[in-house]
């Protein structure tokens, strides 16, 4: 049930009504504690997503988990998506509102993937390295630990992927022996 061009269309209009009513910063804030709540609760996702249960036990369910966590804007979205029955896409519409708030204020979104957590003094390095190299101002560092990757790191931003783990040379090293180019040229 993915539909990211109608949950990019709700996170606009939500973006544009906060930053009319001056509340951008506060709906920033409803939107990362619904994604959380989405993150921890896998049965919560699919309690919104499931078509056999009644749309007024949904909103007393939503307003809940929300109740005097989010603000007066924020929950008449909420109300709103019920009525509409898009609320299975509550989870899409928190990460795009999410994307359309750093792209008003700037903010770059990279993620980072290592085999080990990073260190602080690592981060830092990689935010200087990014304002200087690629010229972000602003960034919101993520960070993942994936030990899969042997070494080194994995980092993606604006579409972008910069792959410089272990195991991408090691796959590297494996296509080059299955090719085996030296071996024809002996012949």
């Amino acid at each position: 049930m993915q539909n990211p061009r109608l949950s990019a269309v709700y996170a606009k209009s939500l973006a544009d009504l906060a930053i009319e009513k001056k509340s951008l910063d506060a709906v920033y804030n409803d939107m990362q504690f619904i994604k959380s709540v989405c993150t921890a609760s896998s049965e919560f996702v699919q309690l919104l997503k499931s078509p056999i249960i009644f749309a007024d036990k949904k909103q007393a369910i939503l307003t809940d988990i929300t109740k005097g966590k989010i603000s007066d804007l924020t929950a008449a979205f909420n109300t709103l998506l019920i009525k509409k029955g898009r609320e299975g896409y509550l989870p899409q519409i928190a990460d795009a509102f999410i994307e359309q708030y750093n792209i008003i204020n700037g903010i770059n979104s990279v993620k980072v993937t290592t085999a080990t957590p990073l260190s602080e003094k690592n981060k830092q390095s990689i935010l200087a390295k990014l304002k200087t190299e690629v010229g972000f101002d602003k960034v919101e560092l993520e960070t993942s630990v994936d030990p899969e990757l042997i070494g080194g790191f994995v980092l993606e931003f604006n579409n972008n992927l910069v792959d410089a783990s272990v195991a991408r040379d090691l796959r590297d090293i494996k296509k080059q022996f299955q090719q085996n180019l030296y071996v024809q040229n002996i012949k």
